[in-house]
C-alpha cells in the first residue's frame, strides 16, 4: 500500500560536513514522510520527547549480502532454530524495544509508526523460535532492493545472526541489493558487514531503489538452507 506522500522535504545530505551523524530534527513519523526519509538516506531515532531526530551516518554501516560470512558454528545454529516471516511482528518489536536494553530508543512514537508500515507492507519482521518460544529476530523497512535494518534482539545465543543468515537467504546475494545497518558493530562486522562513507552509500541505495522489490515473505517456520 502506497501512503500519501510526505509534506516534508528529505534532501540528499551530500554536502554536509564529514562525519556529521544528525542532519535534521523535528518532521513527523507519517508512512509517506519515513518512506521519503529512508529514500534519501536517512532514518529517525528520538532525541527528546518531544522531537525526532534524523540521522544520516557518515561512515555509514551497510552489508552486502554476497559479503556475508557464515561460520561453521552458525551454520550449526541455523539446525536448532526455526525461522518465519512477519509471522510475530508486533513481538519482535517489543524485543527490539526492551527496556532493559543498553541504550534503548524505541519509544512509543517509534513503535507505533513502524507498525503502521507493517500492515501497509513496508516493514517487515524476522523471527528465530526454538522450543521455548521467541529467541530471536529482527525488523526492517524493504523500499526496491533497500533492506534498512532497524533493530534486532536475541534471547538465546546467535539468534539475531540466524535472522540475518535467513534475511540474506530472501533477500538474495545479485547487487545491486543492500542492507543497511546504519552504524559498524563488532558483532555485525564480524559477519562481513562494514563501512562506507556517505556519499558511496547515497550511490549504493540508488541503485538498490531502481531495481525491482526483494522478495521478502516466506512461511512460519521456513528453515534457511545452507549449502
Amino acid at each position: 500500500m502506497l501512503p500519501p506522500p510526505s509534506r516534508w522535504k528529505f534532501p540528499h545530505w551530500t554536502e554536509l560536513p564529514a562525519g556529521e551523524d544528525l542532519v535534521a530534527t523535528g518532521a513527523d513519523l507519517e508512512p509517506g514522510t519515513l518512506l521519503a526519509a529512508y529514500a534519501a538516506g536517512c532514518f529517525p531515532m528520538p532525541v527528546h520527547r518531544k522531537r525526532i531526530g534524523w540521522f544520516s551516518p557518515d561512515p555509514r554501516g551497510i552489508l552486502r549480502p554476497e559479503r556475508l560470512r557464515v561460520s561453521r558454528s552458525l551454520r550449526q545454529s541455523t539446525k536448532r532454530f526455526e525461522v518465519s516471516v512477519n509471522g510475530a511482528f508486533d513481538e519482535v518489536l517489543a524485543g527490539c524495544a526492551d527496556p532493559s536494553r543498553p541504550m534503548g530508543w524505541i519509544d512509543h512514537r517509534i513503535a507505533r509508526a513502524y507498525t503502521r508500515l507493517h500492515r501497509m507492507g513496508w516493514v517487515h519482521s524476522v523471527e528465530v523460535w526454538d522450543e521455548d518460544g521467541l529467541a530471536g529476530g529482527l525488523y526492517g523497512v524493504a523500499i526496491g532492493r533497500l533492506f534498512a535494518g532497524e533493530s534486532m534482539f536475541h534471547r538465546r545465543r546467535d539468534a539475531s545472526k540466524v535472522a540475518l543468515v535467513h534475511l540474506v537467504e530472501l533477500l538474495g546475494t545479485e547487487p545491486p541489493t543492500l542492507i543497511d545497518i546504519q552504524w559498524l558493530t563488532p558483532h555485525l562486522a564480524s559477519l562481513g558487514a562494514e563501512e562506507c562513507s556517505r556519499s558511496r552509500y547515497l550511490e549504493l541505495l540508488a541503485m538498490a531503489l531502481a531495481d525491482e522489490p526483494a522478495p521478502v515473505a516466506a512461511r512460519p517456520g521456513m528453515r534457511p538452507r545452507l549449502a
